[in-house]
């Protein structure tokens, strides 16, 4: 039996410490390059909290050449029931063929190195750089870069809702672009721990009581 609740406890533990889920607006997924021209093709996705407003936050692009900022996208709107907010490129005509736009505005964020930067009125709450970065050049990401897209392919969060502040660890790769759909780190309730951690305490003193 203590086996058992142990193998139960051990896994619900890890998960509950080593995994930041957060509910606060984070960049889940950018798309940059188009495998044809990037005019309406572009967008950043952001997850966070169904009816956060998002006033007053803003998306900046940062050039990993000189750090310059090339876009700076005030944002607007909220973030709908699933928790995804699609900001999308317009094509040119004030519409966009991203899936799922919930906002379009005109921006082309550029291939690696680079990096997008969700800023709110406080600070940075978000940034995610790409690409092999050299001397001299600026990244303005958070731990290490994540990998550079190649055209068609877009830069996906492995959870949406997960934030280690490390963009190699949370990004990976996708071959096709995933605008509002996004995967979700699901955690048990912490209620389930402790009532696993009270069951191995009363086995435990039960043993030495046996013993």
């Amino acid at each position: 039996m203590f086996l058992q609740l142990l193998r139960i406890c051990l896994p619900t533990a890890v998960l509950l410490g080593a995994a930041p889920v957060k509910a606060m607006p984070l960049i889940s997924e950018i798309f940059y390059d188009a495998a044809g021209a990037d005019g309406g093709h572009v967008f950043v996705e952001i997850w966070g909290t169904a009816g956060t407003a998002l006033s007053g936050l803003v998306l900046e692009g940062v050039n990993g050449s000189n750090g310059s900022i090339t876009h700076t996208l005030a944002l607007s709107g909220t973030i709908p029931g699933d928790g995804l907010f699609v900001v999308a490129s317009d094509r040119g005509d004030g519409a966009s063929d991203v899936p799922e736009a919930d906002l379009v505005l005109a921006f082309d964020f550029q291939n690696g190195p680079d990096s997008v930067v969700l800023r709110g009125v406080d600070g940075v709450l978000d940034a995610v750089g790409y690409g092999v970065f050299g001397p001299g050049q600026v990244f303005a990401g958070e731990g290490f870069p994540a990998a550079d897209a190649a055209a068609g392919e877009s830069l996906a969060r492995h959870f949406a809702n997960r934030d280690t502040d490390h963009n190699a660890l949370d990004f990976g790769v996708l071959a096709a672009a995933t605008p509002g759909t996004a995967p979700l780190m699901l955690l048990p309730e912490p209620g389930s721990l402790v009532l696993c951690m009270a069951g191995l305490a009363g086995l435990a003193v039960f043993g030495r009581r046996v013993g």
